[in-house]
């Protein structure tokens, strides 16, 4: 299935069981939404991914081995562990 970025290009997609893992350009996202999101089969958005700062975005992602959870980091220096059910944050750092 192809996906249609909803705000800018998309950098990354990610396969899994749930959709596709979508990682949109921060470049001219708004800060206000997120800009990592989840794709079903269907083509609809089932969840976008909790940030640590509402004003961050997200800048890369990555799967965890565990295949419970990814990875995934922000322009704002933030490194994050997040649920790969629902997108909720499960850990987060600044890293700068």
């Amino acid at each position: 299935m192809e996906v249609t970025a909803i705000y800018t290009k998309i950098d990354k997609i990610i396969q899994v069981n749930l959709g596709q893992i979508v990682l949109e350009s921060p470049s001219g996202f708004p800060r206000g939404e997120s800009n990592l999101y989840l794709v079903g089969p269907r083509g609809d958005v089932l969840w976008k991914a909790e940030k640590p700062d509402m004003s961050t975005l997200y800048s890369k992602v990555k799967l965890n081995e565990d295949g419970e959870t990814f990875s995934a980091y922000t322009v704002n220096g933030h490194a994050c562990d997040l649920e790969l059910k629902t997108g909720k944050l499960v850990t987060f750092t600044s890293i700068q």
